[in-house]
């Protein structure tokens, strides 16, 4: 309780002093001559400008001490043996819980090394960022490259900008010289999530990197996908990402539709302090996303994944070397319509009651075969399911039909349950393995 009416009295002497000091500033001012009457009056509304402004800090501050003072109150002072002369402390107190998901506070880490382009991502961020207070943007830069910190830097107070302090190379074995970019990611990745929630404290945030750009409702995606993440143990991130979401593969007509997937995605996702505390102790020295999506580390979890992207890459420089981007990345549909999300009911998420009507709308679809698809058979039957029975097959059909068709530790991208939805020649279409499934298997990677 002392400790509470201490901040409480701390805050109200702010509050006071602030307010005198303003009044003994204009009292004490020498009268002006009647020429100066009217820039006088001009700075009087100023002051009275600078002070308006000043209350509403001073009210935010005020209900700050109210908010983690009933905090503290809660808290068990442990009891000190009298014998000792050492007086009981509090530490200091956690964030608040993430029971209130309208109110938390979801930062976005944007992951920087060496482009310059990252004005680009950074722009559509604050363009599109309905709240500077719910959203704050943490510009986490590697590299020491001087161009983009002068980019990042031009933002000013708009974002802030964090610098991973080790540059050096670092010791690899022979064969991996020419990964040891994959190895200096992954540390960036390691340093830069340890400042979100060990230093910040945050408790919650949304990861980039500087070659994304964002649609329109990507703020309104995670904060409606939010509460599904606390709410959903089986859950473990949020994506905005589809990898089989190129143009004519998308359903842009349902944009508000959203699937649990298998797959880890990645590029532009979602994830809880709890995760990182798990995974921190054991992060990888590289290739940190595939490591992601091995078994020991998904522990049968999933994420959620839009039927239209959310993010889209324009950074064909980088450490793959373009890898994958000609051949898909740069044809991954961004949303352009702004989705109401938070006005949605998105509990068709949650485990139980997406398996109760997604799997069967999958096995209900009548069977077709690739021969049909690629040659626009069979038109009147609408949704239709493909089916595949093993690693040869899947990828087969994949190639065939245009879906990227690697596995990772046997999961296929945007897949769920081994079922990857998608469009082609205009109408739905579920490659899926038989209806007894019971598991991924790793070896098919």
């Amino acid at each position: 309780m002392l400790k509470k009416s201490s901040l409480v009295l701390w805050g109200a002497a702010l509050f006071i002093a602030w307010h005198g000091l303003l009044l003994l500033f204009l009292w004490s001012r020498p009268p002006s001559p009647a020429t100066d009457g009217a820039r006088l009056t001009a700075e009087v509304i100023r002051l009275a400008q600078d002070a308006e402004t000043e209350l509403e800090r001073q009210k935010e501050l005020l209900r700050q001490i109210h908010r983690y003072s009933q905090l503290w109150g809660r808290r068990r002072v442990p009891i000190t043996p009298k014998s000792s002369q050492i007086p009981p402390r509090l530490s200091p107190p956690p964030p608040p819980p993430l029971t209130d998901a309208a109110d938390a506070v979801l930062p976005v880490l944007v992951l920087a090394c060496d482009r310059s382009t990252v004005r680009r991502c950074l722009d559509k961020l604050l363009r599109y960022r309905p709240s500077a207070q719910r959203f704050p943007v943490i510009v986490s830069q590697d590299c020491g490259h001087a161009e983009t910190a002068a980019v990042i830097a031009s933002y000013g107070d708009a974002v802030a900008h964090i610098r991973q302090p080790d540059l050096s190379d670092i010791p690899v074995p022979a064969e991996h010289r020419k990964f040891q970019g994959y190895y200096k990611i992954a540390r960036h990745y390691r340093w830069a999530l340890g400042q979100v929630f060990h230093t910040f404290r945050y408790r919650a945030a949304i990861v980039v990197e500087d070659d994304l750009e964002i649609a329109p409702d990507f703020f309104e995606y995670f904060q409606a996908a939010f509460p599904l993440l606390l709410a959903d143990r089986s859950l473990w991130c949020i994506s905005a990402w589809n990898d089989n979401g190129k143009e004519q593969m998308v359903d842009v007509g349902q944009a508000d539709l959203l699937y649990r997937t298998d797959f880890f995605p990645g590029l532009g996702w979602l994830l809880l302090a709890e995760l990182w505390d798990e995974l921190e102790p054991k992060w990888p020295r590289a290739f940190w996303d595939d490591w992601m999506r091995q078994p020991e580390q998904r522990r049968d979890r999933s994420c959620v994944r839009p039927e239209v992207s959310r993010t889209m890459t324009f950074g064909r420089k980088g450490v793959s070397h373009g890898q994958f981007f000609d051949q898909y990345l740069k044809f991954i549909k961004l949303n352009d319509r702004f989705v109401p999300f938070t006005q949605l009911d998105l509990s068709y998420l949650k485990k139980e009651e997406y398996e109760r009507s997604f799997l069967p709308k999958v096995y209900a679809a009548p069977e077709v075969k690739v021969e049909e698809l690629q040659g626009n058979r069979r038109r009147e039957l609408g949704t239709v399911r493909l089916q595949y029975s093993g690693r040869d097959s899947f990828k087969a059909f994949a190639k065939a039909l245009g879906l990227m068709d690697d596995l990772k530790s046997g999961v296929p991208r945007a897949g769920y349950r081994g079922i990857v939805s998608f469009i082609y020649r205009g109408r739905r279409v579920y490659l899926a393995p038989p209806s007894d499934w019971t598991g991924y298997d790793p070896s098919w990677s």
